[in-house]
């Protein structure tokens, strides 16, 4: 580890681009405690402290919400326009056409994506100052229509900031810029959540303390295994001879991941199955009967455990096929080979490679895409089991703290090799 850290120290870009990265961070958590003016923080806390869907949607905000902060919102719009854009690539052929154009047709999405964002963050804004005004904790101290209107838009601009910051943060290529502020939020909160469990400790909650290391345990090694775990396709190259020297002729190895999304699934997953909640959070406070009858229904069938935890492991099994089959292209894989002069021994170039590619990606995408749904919703079983919420706000965040930090360490290691290639 040592080792690794005094090679990215030697290369002065690599070395930059990281202390840009955590600059950034800091930023990042200065704005997520500066709080909006007219916000009554304890009543906030408290409400925070005994919802746990609120908890959750803590998480999303990188731990701003918690204190109603010009970021209050966190990511979640943009989070929110960028699975709508990549569910509209699939139906709107002009679209589907721009995904197939490369890179440039990837940033006109991504632009896309970004204006989205603001009409979302507008809405989304609107719907959390209404959902906490009436919740009866007496959250906004003086809420007239013009700090209203001031509210919502210091928190879309907040939004606007932050995914400015992580675009910023993904060109230095040493992480995910949205992955790392989510990451940094909820490992901010990791002192003082060890000083409440020290302060508040109880042996009769031994048992679940036990309970909790266990499960990160496994936890940790499920992500791990699944972000190391690949499959090594055997490739080799052709012989080709220019004038007096030889070309090619070499054996090597088209490595496929078992799970190619990374932590995108899980971070999707949250973000729509914590949408029905909140709508009916909202709806239940409506002066309209039937509305607010449907609002406590909805709530009462995404409090069921069970419900809750397979509409979870379905999106996140359907969100992995589906990021998958965006970041990874067999054709695409299948013609690169053929014009390097490549092939797979034992199949033809062309078609059959990218039937082959599709079939054996495909395979292990099951594999990988079941895996992380079992390890999303395990945390969901085990509070099933001992009667508690503690696993399933932990749980979530230390699966998203695992997969950042693994997608950290290799686009970091990728750096490094790639520089260590050119000295």
């Amino acid at each position: 580890m040592w080792k690794k850290l005094r090679e990215i120290w030697q290369f002065k870009d690599l070395r930059n681009n990281i202390l840009f990265v955590l600059l950034m961070l800091v930023i990042f958590r200065i704005a997520a405690h500066i709080p909006i003016p007219g916000i009554n923080l304890a009543n906030l806390k408290d409400l925070f402290s005994r919802n746990e869907i609120l908890g959750l949607v803590n998480i999303l905000s990188g731990g701003a919400m918690a204190n109603f902060s010009v970021v209050a919102l966190g990511v979640g719009p943009y989070i929110t326009a960028s699975i709508i854009m990549q569910l509209l690539t699939m139906i709107v052929p002009r679209l589907e056409a721009l995904s197939k154009e490369g890179s440039a047709g990837h940033q006109k999405i991504n632009q896309y994506s970004r204006i989205l964002t603001v009409p979302l963050a507008l809405v989304q804004a609107y719907s959390m100052i209404q959902l906490f005004n009436r919740s009866g904790q007496n959250i906004f101290t003086n809420l007239t229509p013009f700090n209203l209107v001031t509210t919502i838009i210091v928190m879309t601009a907040g939004t606007v900031f932050l995914m400015w910051l992580g675009e910023l943060i993904s060109e230095k290529k040493v992480g995910n810029g949205i992955s790392l502020i989510i990451f940094a939020g909820i490992v901010e909160r990791i002192p003082s959540s060890l000083q409440q469990l020290i302060i508040t400790f109880d042996v009769s909650r031994i048992t679940n303390l036990v309970i909790f290391i266990v499960l990160g345990i496994i936890t940790i090694a499920g992500v791990v295994l699944l972000t190391k775990g690949q499959r090594n396709i055997p490739v080799s190259f052709a012989r080709r001879i220019r004038g007096n020297k030889m070309y090619g002729g070499t054996d090597t190895y088209l490595p496929i991941r078992v799970n190619q999304a990374g932590m995108i699934p899980i971070i999707f997953a949250i973000s729509i199955v914590l949408l029905p909640s909140l709508a009916g959070q909202f709806m239940q406070k409506s002066s309209v009967a039937w509305l607010a009858g449907a609002g406590v229904e909805l709530i009462k069938i995404f409090q069921n455990q069970f419900i809750y935890g397979i509409i979870y492991f379905l999106l996140v099994v359907a969100f992995t096929y589906f990021y998958t089959s965006i970041v990874f292209h067999p054709q695409q894989v299948s013609e690169n080979l053929q014009k390097q002069g490549g092939f797979i021994p034992g199949i033809r170039p062309g078609q059959s490679t990218t039937e082959f590619l599709s079939y054996t990606s495909n395979r292990i995408m099951l594999a990988g895409a079941l895996s992380l749904g079992i390890i999303a919703v395990l945390p969901l079983i085990t509070s099933g089991v001992f009667n508690t919420t503690t696993f399933t706000v932990g749980g979530a965040s230390l699966l998203i703290v695992v997969s950042v930090v693994l997608e950290t360490m290799q686009q970091v290691g990728s750096q490094l090799t790639m520089r260590e290639y050119e000295a």
